[in-house]
């Protein structure tokens, strides 16, 4: 079996799921997932945990991200982007460029965020978006997401291009409907790139077809990330003899000979006499043991 994380660019027109059922034909492997949707109609970073990597799916869903977007101002739709219905059309003749970048800068930091029907969140069990398209709007209670930065690159109304890095959970389709909201006009997303996930960025991304082209040629493992690649900042820490049966096990454990010692409830990667990474450990002071924080076993281990 394949473990690690493969940074995807995805293409549009795939859903995530598209990319990891394609990605299972091209592996052979059924145990793979992803770290969170993205438009079908957008491109851009998509990691993929394959193996024991999948463990660390709902760590990476939770990096901040960075997107590039175009805002079409003048136009409200039902899906908040250039693919739905349109609801409602306003001219922009009389907004100007400080009125539009003003607005626009008002939304960097902390703000409630109502998600869109459009989207994969559930209600009662079923996802919004099943019930947009039977016509259905429900209640949908706001959600604390963070702009940490906007970058105004570009304005030609009615589009206005933008870069936003933002923590997970934000929708830039709601953020863009926000924005033409504020200024009066209503707003929609008409384009949609996401540009970075975490430390993953799209320079380094490669598309379904030069994934495919790695496998078949035996170099897959020259652009497939280790498990441990997103836990560098921790301490790394290899265990001996006597503590690796505890390590195999998720036990929590004593290392005598450690010279340096942790700081209280400190992370740290644990490996064993061979280099493998195993797990992540958390350092309890008073107790002076190693407590299991999380295991990544695979099959050769």
């Amino acid at each position: 079996m394949i473990h690690g994380i493969l940074n995807v660019y995805k293409e549009q027109g795939y859903t995530s799921h598209d990319v990891v059922a394609k990605l299972r034909g091209i592996t052979k492997q059924k145990k793979i997932g992803h770290t969170g949707t993205l438009d079908p109609d957008a491109e851009g970073v998509l990691p993929i945990c394959l193996g024991s990597a999948t463990k660390i799916c709902s760590l990476l869903t939770d990096r901040s991200k960075t997107y590039r977007t175009v805002l079409l101002l003048g136009q409200t739709t039902d899906t908040q982007d250039v693919s739905g219905n349109c609801l409602e059309s306003q001219s922009v003749s009389h907004l100007t460029e400080s009125q539009v970048k003003e607005a626009i800068l008002k939304f960097e930091g902390e703000y409630e965020q109502v998600p869109p029907m459009y989207s994969a969140l559930k209600v009662n069990g079923k996802k919004l978006y099943e019930l947009a398209r039977e016509g259905k709007t429900v209640e949908r209670s706001a959600r604390k997401v963070v702009i940490h930065d906007i970058k105004i690159e570009k304005i030609e109304f009615p589009r206005v291009w933008m870069e936003v890095s933002c923590s997970k959970g934000t929708y830039i389709r709601t953020l863009c409907n926000d924005i033409g909201g504020v200024l009066g006009t209503g707003g929609c997303m008409e384009k949609l790139k996401r540009t970075r996930v975490g430390e993953l960025s799209i320079e380094n991304s490669l598309t379904l077809g030069e994934i495919q082209n790695h496998m078949e040629e035996g170099t897959l493992n020259e652009i497939l990330l280790p498990v441990d690649h997103f836990f560098r900042k921790y301490r790394k820490i290899t265990v001996g003899k006597e503590e690796e049966r505890f390590l195999y096990n998720g036990n929590s454990f004593f290392i005598p000979h450690l010279k340096e010692k942790p700081d209280d409830k400190e992370l740290v990667r644990m490996y064993n006499r061979e280099g493998n990474f195993i797990a992540l450990y958390r350092y309890s002071g008073k107790t002076e043991r190693f407590e299991t924080e999380k295991m990544f076993l695979n099959d050769r281990q």
